[in-house]
């Protein structure tokens, strides 16, 4: 297997794009390539074959939408509250609109788990780490609620976000702001600590 990490996150890019406009049926090394402008071959040099794409394409997704250390503290600079909880899920959404591509490719990537137990167990086991993180820094920021509380926003704005990006005329641009608010008010209670 090839070794430079650059060309691979350029490849995993190129995939991540080919995912998200062609979905995974039309995810091949001869479409990296072509997506990534390199020459034909060049991804079977670097994964060893289609399910190592998908489930290298889906760590780099996870990668590509952690916001930086540095705009997690500004955003947790206002004192705990339903209402920082409320921009927080705004901060999410407004974070996943730049990154739809991304989203989009990975709700090609779970469609695909449904097919391929390996790419399954790693995407679980991705998201699962990733909910329990949430958890533990919504306890630890002093957010109002509890496990169960981030459980359901997780639920609420997974559900909310596919929406969005699928079909966004079922909750438009103008509504979203106003849904995210209606979201935390009815699974953050007022007080709630």
């Amino acid at each position: 297997m090839a070794r430079n990490p650059e060309r691979r996150t350029a490849l995993l890019d190129a995939a991540i794009d080919v995912l998200a406009r062609d979905g995974a049926r039309g995810l091949t090394f001869r479409a990296v390539d072509a997506r990534a402008g390199v020459p034909a071959g060049t991804s079977s040099n670097y994964f060893a074959d289609r399910d190592d794409l998908l489930t290298q394409a889906g760590t780099r997704i996870h990668a590509r939408m952690v916001p930086a250390p540095e705009t997690v503290d500004a955003a947790m600079r206002p004192e705990p509250s339903r209402e920082l909880v409320t921009e927080l899920m705004r901060w999410l959404v407004r974070r996943i609109a730049e990154e739809r591509t991304g989203y989009l490719a990975m709700l090609e990537l779970r469609l695909e788990a449904t097919r391929r137990p390996a790419l399954r167990a790693e995407l679980t086991r991705a998201v699962r780490a990733d909910l329990e993180e949430n958890v533990r820094f919504h306890m630890d920021a002093g957010l109002p609620g509890d496990a169960d509380t981030v459980l359901v926003l997780y639920l609420a704005m997974t559900g909310l976000l596919l929406e969005h990006f699928t079909l966004p005329g079922v909750v438009s641009e103008e509504e979203l702001d106003r849904v995210v608010e209606t979201v935390v008010n009815a699974i953050v209670p007022a007080g709630a600590r």
